[in-house]
């Protein structure tokens, strides 16, 4: 089969994959793609998949590039007041809580932080297109998942990267420093080329602001910033934010996204795909009463940020209860934190993100029924 012939009739399977998935099945688009790819990988039916993880590479960056785009500095800050008891509560019960549950089964410090890294933050994507779904966006409990999303997305870059920093051998205290010295370089020239842009560098960008090889510059620099932290032994991810922060701020960031969006749009399901093509399958399941215990773990953890985050945000009972069912579901940062494991755990974490995510997709769906179950049916909503 010619190259073309092959690449073509591969995106048409991943579309009516993906069609057949989310329009009837109700499926979210990230468990569909890892799904294809696990399907892929048990069946043998790929030998070269180089160019599926270079692909993936592409979408990775370009996701966390825009996604930097959404949030400026002003308004990081303001929300950072309203939002840090709640982010501080969601870590520590995600992160530090898990890590300990691992612990007491037995695994390693950096297996149980590995863990507990996959616990922590909620799918963006999977919990925006839900919200989406059932209209549900314009609702006030919404501004507080999506404030507290922020706050996983910014720290989970920089959990990403003492992960990799952990995964290494002889890793100290110098070392725990020096991550942090190497982020706040990052974010330091982030924020220098930022000013530029906005006072100065505008004139300039303006010039080929609508011409056809402006994509070239906007995957240029998303690129090259992700590859810089590379260099630095970061993660990719936190360069390729940073670099999305730099326009943030600026006029022209809806013209970027517009140019940007179908590119990641192209190359990001490659990303799972090659996820799920990395998934080991063994006919024996590794630590299972480890694998009930934090997805049963999983749930109340979100259930608790949201129920008391949400009072502390200002929701009332019901819309904590249902802000809490929202969270449930794991995906992006899930997926990348499991690329850093190996052997058993990771066979373990693939195991883990397709149940959560399923669950948190069900739970998420069924959430108004079971807070009427658990609060009762209210007439208005916001009346506690």
């Amino acid at each position: 089969m010619n190259l073309p012939l092959f690449l073509g009739l591969f995106l048409l399977v991943i579309f009516i994959t993906a069609y057949f998935g989310t329009k009837f099945l109700r499926i979210p688009d990230i468990v569909i793609y890892i799904l294809l790819g696990a399907g892929i990988s048990l069946g043998g039916l790929l030998d070269e998949v180089k160019t599926i993880e270079v692909a993936g590479e592409i979408g990775l960056i370009l996701l966390f590039f825009l996604l930097g785009m959404k949030y400026p500095l002003k308004e990081i800050a303001a929300k950072g007041k309203k939002i840090w008891k709640p982010g501080l509560l969601d870590f520590i019960l995600g992160v530090g809580v898990t890590a300990g549950i691992s612990a007491l089964f037995g695994q390693s410090l950096f297996n149980s932080l590995l863990i507990g890294g996959l616990v922590y933050a909620t799918s963006s994507s999977i919990t925006i297109k839900l919200l989406e779904h059932q209209n549900k966006l314009d609702r006030k409990e919404s501004g507080y998942i999506l404030a507290l999303l922020i706050f996983e997305d910014m720290v989970a870059p920089i959990l990403i990267t003492i992960l990799i920093g952990f995964s290494g051998e002889g890793f100290n205290v110098i070392e725990f420093i020096l991550i942090f010295l190497k982020v706040a370089l990052l974010i330091g020239l982030a924020v220098l080329i930022s000013r530029f842009i906005q006072k100065k560098g505008y004139a300039l960008i303006e010039k080929f602001l609508h011409e056809d090889y402006m994509l070239i510059y906007i995957i240029g620099l998303a690129l090259a910033y992700g590859g810089f932290a590379l260099l630095l032994d970061l993660s990719e991810v936190i360069g390729a934010f940073l670099a999305g922060l730099m326009f943030a701020g600026t006029d022209f960031k809806d013209k970027i996204k517009e140019v940007a969006l179908p590119v990641r749009n192209l190359f990001l399901p490659f990303f799972f795909l090659n996820f799920g093509i990395s998934l080991e399958f063994t006919s024996e399941v590794p630590a299972l009463g480890l694998l009930f215990a934090i997805v049963l773990w999983s749930v109340f953890h979100k259930l608790i940020v949201g129920v008391a985050g949400g009072k502390w945000y200002g929701l009332n009972k019901r819309e904590s209860f249902e802000t809490g069912f929202t969270l449930v579901p794991r995906g992006e940062f899930s997926v990348i934190i499991a690329g850093l494991a190996g052997g058993a755990i990771q066979i373990f974490a693939g195991m883990y993100i397709l149940i959560a995510a399923l669950l948190g997709m069900l739970l998420c769906q069924l959430g108004s029924k079971i807070t009427n179950r658990i609060c009762g049916n209210v007439e208005t909503r916001g009346r506690d």
